[in-house]
């Protein structure tokens, strides 16, 4: 039976960051993967020769000095990296009512940007970057402090994003503009936290990039980093059970019955389907139903669009379109769907004039896929495939309304629905960014890295923040139980100071 410090069950960027982190201190690390490709949303694939993304479209906090751009020196992996900075000036469009609204890079510029639409909102825009300042510096990992916040005595989880921008101004197309990116983390308008606005925003609002020719690169570099220091990384290795001896785990049982030892044990795997692979006896029967009962984020539907050679231009911004004047549209009705997308072109190395392809995403309910649940990707039938065709040409009549002449330039397009992103990533209801935040239960759905069971630990994107940055500081938290959150800040800051 093979043995190791460490196994860590899940290669999406959470496992592979934690394997990277531990395997530079020294520990035997061993990452397994149920999939032929690692990488959970980090995944790439190919059509007609087009490279797309399966869940990081964009990323922030790369730029000199800025806390992504630190961790990734220290991750080794900074400058082997690909990347291209979406337009300063304006890396987001919203539109509302058929007029555009630019997001720039760089506080003031923000703020400037925004005042050329709305002259009268100095104050409330200042109110607004200063909020999100505040937030962000008080989480030690967002600016690599040694201090602790005092997270369960905080009001700081309290606060409605919703009511927070309501409150800075009354002019509702500035409240808009300013929520027009929710669906960056699937925002509930009686839910979503201030805070998890402001941390993604405000990240972004530093500095905004792409990852040319695709995410995959990253996975690629993580898994890389793992074997270099001594790591194995396994394909086609599916978690099936975790067998556990004195309240400890022993070994992790897999679904050809092999068995891997470990001293310590990391799951990438959404909470709840982690408690699964536990006998019911072995975890107190609260904390199972606290974390199974834990409502999770909206899915996505999305379109995959190739292109005609040289037919569409490659844009160095996303697009935020809304057909109504309201942005916080996750609770949509079938009959108005869809009710807004986002769009972006990748970026590629082989042009920066001309798109090669583009991909578009709108919400999609779980429930909309409900008699298809117990299928598995390719195999749900034609009455699943009508179904995808019929949503994707009622989303390209709404992306018509925002680019005119798109039909006429595409060469074949794709999709993908919250089933097939469930059998890709393993996420559960094909939920785009895990467990969902409510402000009102703040701590009900703060998942910390230690469980119940004193060797296994969580990492990704369910534990309190998602995206490239969230789950970075996630996995940072975790390997620090191991090795000492402290030691492994100041390693952090002493590499890329």
């Amino acid at each position: 039976m093979p043995q190791y410090d460490i196994v860590i069950i899940g290669s999406g960027l959470g496992g592979l960051l934690c394997g990277n982190i531990l395997s530079k201190e020294g520990y035997n690390v061993c990452v397994i993967e149920k999939n032929r490709q690692i990488g959970g949303c980090l995944q790439t694939f190919k059509r007609d020769n087009v490279i797309f993304n399966t869940g990081l479209n964009y990323t922030e906090g790369l730029d000199k000095g800025q806390i992504l751009n630190r961790y990734f020196k220290y991750f080794g992996i900074l400058n082997k990296l690909k990347l291209k900075r979406l337009d300063i000036e304006g890396f987001e469009i919203v539109t509302l009512d058929g007029k555009e609204y630019k997001l720039a890079q760089g506080h003031e510029n923000f703020k400037n940007t925004l005042l050329q639409d709305f002259p009268n909102e100095k104050e409330a825009l200042d109110k607004y970057i200063h909020k999100l300042k505040t937030i962000s510096n008080f989480f030690p990992l967002f600016n690599l402090s040694k201090e602790q916040a005092n997270i369960i005595d905080t009001n700081l989880f309290n606060e409605s994003a919703y009511g927070f921008i309501n409150s800075i101004t009354s002019d509702k197309k500035l409240r808009n503009v300013l929520a027009g990116t929710n669906s960056l983390y699937a925002g509930v308008k009686d839910k979503t936290p201030l805070y998890i606005h402001a941390l993604i925003n405000y990240s972004f609002i530093n500095s905004a990039w792409r990852l040319v020719d695709g995410s995959f690169q990253l996975a690629e570099l993580l898994a890389d980093s793992i074997t270099e220091n001594g790591g194995v990384v396994l394909k086609k290795h599916e978690a099936n059970k975790f067998i556990i001896e004195n309240n400890e785990i022993k070994s992790i049982e897999l679904t050809n019955s092999e068995r891997i030892e470990a001293k310590h044990f990391i799951s990438d795997v959404h909470p709840a389907k982690t408690l699964q692979m536990i006998d019911e006896n072995q975890i107190k029967k609260a904390y199972r139903k606290r974390i199974s009962e834990l409502e999770n984020t909206m899915g996505m539907f999305t379109l995959y669009i190739t292109f005609k050679k040289d037919s569409f231009p490659y844009m160095n911004h996303n697009h935020y379109y809304f057909k109504d004047d309201d942005v916080w549209t996750s609770d949509y009705s079938e009959k108005n769907w869809p009710e807004n997308f986002m769009f972006y072109t990748p970026a590629i190395s082989k042009s920066e004039i001309f798109a090669d392809g583009a991909i578009v995403i709108t919400y999609m309910k779980f429930d909309e896929l409900k008699k298809w649940e117990n299928t598995f990707v390719e195999k749900r039938g034609d009455e699943y495939l009508d179904f995808k065709k019929r949503k994707a040409e009622k989303l390209l009549d709404l992306v018509e309304q925002k680019f005119p002449e798109i039909r006429s330039k595409i060469k074949s397009y794709y999709t993908s629905t919250p089933l097939t992103y469930r059998d890709y990533t393993g996420t559960v209801d094909g939920s785009s960014y895990g467990i969902l935040k409510d402000y009102n239960a703040p701590f009900k759905s703060l998942i910390l890295p230690k469980t119940k069971i004193p060797n296994l630990f969580f990492t990704g994107q369910n534990l309190n923040l998602h995206g490239i940055l969230g789950v970075t500081i996630g996995s940072i938290m975790t390997c620090g139980e191991l090795v000492g959150q402290e030691y492994l800040i100041d390693k952090v800051r002493n590499f890329s100071d």
